[in-house]
């Protein structure tokens, strides 16, 4: 069950807004998200009861963005063992709500580990459900700590590729605080350089058909009062050809074990045009986005969204809501393509940007090496495995 309840912006940035946080009324425990589909224009939280209004949440996009939907389904799982829900069907429905973003099943299941784990331990569910809700505060903390480690080391990448400063970013989509623990991934880095004065202008694409740039990264930008410019996707060619882009930066979805990348649909073009304008294309994740378990970019499951998101011009908490309602832009009947990410080949990518360093070239010996570093160096929940 979700409630929602408006609140007030005010003059607050966008790291004091906070996209979810648990919460332990009288009534028993709830998770809040700010629902991202009313935003710019109102800020409302969405009161999620229950594991299946979290998975409506992701469904709807109200909740989005690769790192906080491993930390939402943690604390889904968490939501569930606390109220005395069947926790494995809710963490198998939670895993299924968004199949690309292997970052969701992440953090299923290390919450879900950590429950088990101390459930077969000692057949107290209480605990068990103090085990999940710890799995999944840890989780939260250390995506914020990861997602610091990220700015600075994207950060010092381009510093290195564009020794002048004055860095002309193009980013895609959304990857700022809204998607995140910390202040994002991408976008974490752009703002790093704005913070530091060597942010010339951040180029905003719209990122059609849901507009996530538009809404939500030029709210976060325009909060942060950082130079920005909103372009409609198609636009970005003629940018490039004026020579007017140093880095194409974007967060990812999923990142194949041979460096292939995920993200919202628009991204594999940027790279194209990138390669074609010698212009570094630089994908920032953390290495919980990495799945070795997915061989290459034609493994990743590609999820479809509804065909009306493209023939309608429809408000964003509509099309949310999962039915058709807004403006026809075409022919009544007009069949629509509208898968909600596309891949990026490892042989586009200047370099993926980590919370453990920057890898380049892109080869699966050098992500292998990451991702086993990064384990070295981990202390996940007792159980678990967080790079499954």
């Amino acid at each position: 069950m979700a409630d929602q309840q408006a609140r007030t912006g005010g003059d607050k940035r966008p790291t004091e807004i906070p996209a979810i946080r648990w919460e332990e009324p009288p009534e028993g425990p709830v998770l809040v998200l700010l629902d991202q589909t009313r935003l710019p224009a109102e800020e409302v939280e969405l009161v999620c009861t229950d594991a299946s209004a979290l998975v409506e949440a992701i469904r709807s996009l109200a909740v989005r963005g690769a790192p906080l939907l491993g930390i939402a389904g943690a604390y889904g799982v968490a939501l569930a063992a606390a109220r005395n829900f069947d926790v494995p069907e809710a963490a198998r429905a939670l895993e299924g709500a968004r199949p690309t973003a292997v970052n969701l099943s992440v953090g299923v299941r290390r919450a879900e580990s950590a429950y088990q784990a101390v459930l077969a331990r000692t057949g107290d569910p209480t605990a068990a459900a103090v085990a999940a809700l710890a799995a999944a505060r840890a989780l939260h903390q250390e995506d914020a700590e990861a997602s610091a480690r990220m700015a600075a080391h994207g950060l010092t990448l381009l510093d290195e590729l564009l020794p002048a400063g004055g860095h002309r970013i193009l980013t895609h989509c959304n990857t700022g605080s809204l998607v995140s623990g910390g202040e994002g991934t991408a976008f974490a880095v752009a703002l790093a350089a704005h913070r530091a004065g060597r942010l010339r202008r951040l180029w905003v694409d719209e990122t059609r058909p849901l507009l996530q740039g538009a809404r939500l990264t030029a709210y976060e930008a325009a909060r942060s009062g950082m130079p920005y410019t909103l372009l409609t996707d198609n636009a970005a060619g003629s940018l490039f050809a004026a020579g007017e882009v140093d880095a194409v930066l974007i967060g990812a979805d999923r990142i194949a074990a041979d460096g292939s990348v995920a993200n919202k649909v628009g991204s594999y073009p940027l790279a194209v045009l990138a390669r074609y304008h010698h212009v570094p294309f630089i994908v920032v994740a953390p290495v919980t986005t990495i799945d070795p378990d997915t061989p290459d970019g034609a493994s990743i499951e590609v999820e479809q969204r509804p065909g009306f998101e493209v023939t309608e011009i429809v408000a964003p908490q509509v099309a949310a809501a999962g039915a058709a309602g807004g403006i026809p832009v075409a022919p009544l009947g007009t069949q629509a393509y509208n898968p909600a990410f596309d891949v990026t080949p490892p042989e586009l990518v200047t370099a993926i940007v980590t919370e453990e360093g920057a890898v380049s070239p892109v080869t699966a010996e050098s992500l292998a090496g990451l991702c086993a570093r990064s384990r070295r160096t981990a202390d996940p929940t007792p159980g678990s495995d967080i790079y499954r």
